[in-house]
């Protein structure tokens, strides 16, 4: 049984997911003994190459799959209590969708799973298309959209709910460096409102940018977590920045440097700017000279969509902590059968029978007795003579019996 933290949004103790043949032989061990915990109010980074366990993972946290040993717990709750599935949002790796529906149509389907009024549905479906760049394109079917438009358009379903935790799986696939950027800025505006985000993602760079942990995993194995200003700082070199100097400071530091370090250990340089804000600076220019554009077009963050989460007050925090913990749920539980469905009403033609009088039934007859067949020898006359009769030579007739005429 985990420890109930009011700090833990996610926990999970020893998680084991074992995928077995036909013949219920172990195939796959997918996850293997995963130990880690999202805080609330933070980012936290999934990562790991394919097929380390990652989308397996959100599964099991979603309730989409039965853990083969192991405790999960999401907000408290096991991870298929329907008062925590209220309180997700989750966006798949692929995108799976309507075609036929535009994407007003979209959310107003979503919306109305999750349960919220036509009003409050009218007022964030709106707010939700120009926050993902897409109000030029909100009257196209979605079939007309590209990968990355319907990326968006999956974030915001993602959000329409104004979820407690969000699990993003590979959030900025197929989008371009604008969306990714916008994307990322989403999720610090998320995470400043109090919202904790669990996201899995190969893009290194972006999971840098957004998220205060990170947790690699390799077959199925947590191989670190931790902080990642700690995990990617590097210890045995110290970095001085400066701004441009004239020749004779810049020789006088230089020759400062060589007397504390050792020979060739100091290198000089111009710091390099990243490409992804290069590459937003240079569209930027652009859409000030062009604002207008065919595709999906900037995005704006609507906070009045999202409830800002307060962290619990001292008397919560006791109330929480002297409430009984919830009783675990089974290491492998096997699923339910589904109930037997009712037989369907008889015809009206079955009742009329039923309610009838009721006739006797009708007199058996005799069974006939079975032939005998005779013996072969029996059969054998009755044959010779229908033979006969077929090769028997026919007799003349009247005229054939006169005899000739003289």
């Amino acid at each position: 049984m985990l420890p109930s933290t009011t700090d833990s949004v996610v926990q999970t103790a020893r998680l084991t997911k074992v995928f077995r043949d036909f013949w219920r032989r172990p195939k796959v061990r997918a996850v293997d003994q995963l130990d880690f915990e999202v805080r609330r109010g933070e980012v936290f980074g999934l990562l790991g190459p394919n097929g380390s366990g990652k989308s397996t993972t959100i599964k099991i946290l979603l309730g989409l799959l039965f853990p083969t040993s192991g405790s999960v717990r999401i907000l408290g709750r096991p991870p298929r209590d329907v008062r925590v599935k209220a309180r997700l949002g989750f966006l798949p790796e692929e995108s799976y969708l309507y075609p036929y529906l535009n994407a007003p149509e979209t959310l107003d389907f979503f919306g109305r799973l999750s349960g919220l009024s036509r009003h409050e549905r009218r007022r964030r479906v709106g707010a939700l298309i120009e926050m993902v760049g897409l109000s030029a394109a909100r009257n196209r079917p979605l079939r007309e959209y590209s990968k990355g438009m319907a990326r968006r358009i999956g974030l915001a379903q993602a959000l329409i709910n104004d979820p407690e935790l969000l699990l993003l799986d590979e959030p900025t696939t197929g989008l371009d460096p604008i969306g990714a950027r916008e994307v990322k800025d989403l999720i610090l505006e998320l995470k400043s409102r109090g919202k904790t985000i669990l996201l899995c993602s190969h893009l290194l760079a972006h999971a840098e940018d957004v998220c205060d942990r990170i947790g690699i995993l390799y077959g199925g194995r947590l191989c670190v977590i931790g902080p990642v200003s700690d995990l990617l700082a590097k210890q045995q070199l110290t970095q001085i920045t400066l701004p441009s100097l004239p020749p004779a400071s810049f020789d006088r530091v230089r020759a400062v440097l060589d007397e504390v370090a050792e020979p060739g250990s100091v290198t000089v340089g111009h710091p390099v700017d990243r490409l992804e804000t290069y590459f937003l600076r240079v569209i930027e220019e652009a859409r000030q000279v062009r604002p207008e554009t065919g595709g999906a077009g900037a995005g704006r963050f609507e906070p009045s969509l999202f409830r800002k989460l307060e962290p619990a007050s001292p008397a919560e925090v006791i109330e929480r902590l002297t409430q009984a913990a919830p009783e675990p749920s089974p290491a492998a539980p096997e699923p339910e059968a589904a109930p037997a469905e009712p037989a369907a009403p008889a015809p009206s033609r079955f009742l009329e029978r039923l309610v009838m009088p009721h006739e006797p039934p009708p007199a058996k007859r005799p069974e006939a007795p079975e032939p005998v067949e005779p013996p072969a020898g029996a059969c054998a006359p009755e044959r010779r003579s229908v033979i006969d009769r077929l090769v028997k030579k026919p007799s003349p007739g009247p005229e054939a019996q006169k005899p000739p005429s003289q």
